[in-house]
């Protein structure tokens, strides 16, 4: 099974009246328009909003994103996201964070925070609060396929609890990205075909496509500290960098590393600037062979790139 997800639709009153007239939208639809709206509203600042932010202010919408946690990125390390934030703010972007909306109007977004209710207009609402598993009507529940909190569960091999049926991709909920699903179907056809393969998720990259881009692979400070990790967190500015330095104007970039105190592996690899996106899968590579920081230093970047720096902070650690 690869059904996929669709765009998770909050129970907010007005949503579904502006979804039919085309009012509100969600990721699916806002690529259809053929002109770009004056004011654009985007409930959340997850990935997909903050792309679609970073685009429409770029062509022009003047862009207001509602947020109800007190920060943007969902997950994304705190010191990366917040520049990002400050990022979108000097591009013109407004941000109405730990607010909650109450009201679709005709021409607007109602929301509550601390100071009370507020309203902004729009032309165009974009709903992008997440994606949620696709599961009905499969007929799961007839041949027992157990599922959690509305997702296929899956274990290594990408097997459900009924031999011979497989799921991979967004309807099992664990990493809904496109490119860990191609490695769960690589998986799972393995597994299918007779040959042992385990899937992984400790060292999946994210990126943000954005202006500046994130990338993020492995743990975060944060999650890191929750578990109980023992680590050692160091970062540097890409403006050790060159070729960051010269190509660049906003020059905030920076490179967050986590290691592992006890065994001197990396954990997680973070960082926002120019080329995040070709950077991270390197990183992915070091985490998910365990790589020691010892080990990153004895290898050979080419110079002048922005991802040598992922090896100058070695030699901070």
């Amino acid at each position: 099974m690869a059904t996929g997800s669709v765009p998770a639709m909050p129970p907010i009153p007005g949503l579904h009246e502006g979804y039919k007239n085309g009012f509100v939208l969600t990721n699916r639809e806002i690529l259809d328009i053929t002109e770009v709206p004056e004011k654009l509203v985007i409930i959340g600042g997850g990935v997909i909003g903050l792309e679609m932010a970073s685009y429409f202010n770029s062509v022009g919408s003047h862009v207001t994103v509602i947020e109800m946690l007190d920060h943007i990125a969902g997950p994304t390390d705190r010191e990366i996201s917040n520049i990002l934030l400050n990022n979108y703010k000097k591009k013109g972007v407004d941000f109405r964070l730990s607010a909650k909306v109450t009201e679709i109007t005709g021409n607007g977004v109602v929301f509550e925070t601390a100071e009370g209710r507020q309203s902004v207009s729009a032309n165009k609402v974009l709903v992008s609060i997440g994606r949620r598993p696709f599961t009905e009507g499969l007929g799961l529940e007839k041949i027992g396929v157990e599922t959690e909190r509305g997702r296929i569960k899956t274990d290594e091999c990408m097997q459900t609890n009924i031999p011979g049926v497989y799921a991979v991709g967004d309807v099992n909920g664990v990493s809904m990205l496109a490119h860990t699903a191609y490695r769960e179907a690589e998986v799972c056809i393995n597994n299918i075909l007779g040959k042992r393969d385990t899937m992984r998720y400790n060292a999946i990259p994210s990126v943000i496509y954005t202006n500046p881009e994130v990338g993020c692979v492995g743990e975060t400070e944060e999650l890191a500290k929750e578990k109980g990790i023992d680590v050692e967190i160091v970062k540097l500015p890409l403006t050790y960098s060159g070729r960051y330095v010269a190509e660049n104007t906003e020059l905030d970039g920076i490179v967050k590393v986590i290691v592992n105190k006890k065994y001197r592996t990396i954990l997680g690899v973070h960082m926002i600037g120019s080329y995040a996106s070709e950077i991270i899968y390197g990183a992915a590579m070091m985490i998910e062979s365990e790589m020691r920081v010892e080990d990153i230093r004895q290898i050979v970047f080419p110079h002048p790139t922005v991802g040598e720096v992922i090896k100058e902070i070695m030699w901070e650690l």
